[in-house]
């Protein structure tokens, strides 16, 4: 007899089977609950004869191969979710490097800015004291 449960997707998925516990009153196919319940109905291992232990075998082979599936769509969903992540570092990293470089242009700009107004301040500063200098020649020539 083969007893199934519901489990959740991401817990492992154990299977038991014993070869002696055959017995006559074996459910109709229709009323056997799916081993593996997120599997497509094609997918399910159909219910094994329980009179034969080469129906037994090709029983728990497909049930192997259905949990071997089952990790191999979890590990797919994980990798897929990390790709996701490391998508969005990427956009974050790149839209960074954009700002940063933004950044280094404006800082330049400024820069050049600031040495044009100190040329220029100094160019008034000089200005300033030969105005001075006349406007003292002046007052002292009167």
């Amino acid at each position: 007899m083969i007893s199934t449960a519901r489990v959740p997707a991401d817990k492992p998925v154990r299977i038991a089977f014993s070869l002696n516990d055959a017995s006559d009153d074996t459910p109709p196919e229709d009323s056997i609950p799916l081993v593996f319940p997120e599997l497509d109905q094609q997918l399910q291992p159909l219910p094994p004869c329980h009179d034969s232990a080469e129906s037994m075998q090709v029983f728990k082979q497909h049930c192997q191969i259905a949990e071997e599936y089952h990790e191999v769509k979890k590990e797919i969903a994980l990798l897929e979710e990390r790709k996701k992540e490391l998508i969005a570092k990427l956009d974050q990293a790149e839209k960074e490097k954009v700002d940063a470089a933004q950044l280094v242009r404006e800082f330049e700009a400024l820069t050049e800015e600031n040495r044009t107004l100190k040329l220029a301040q100094s160019q008034c500063v000089e200005q300033l004291e030969k105005l001075r200098i006349q406007y003292q020649k002046r007052q002292g020539s009167s």
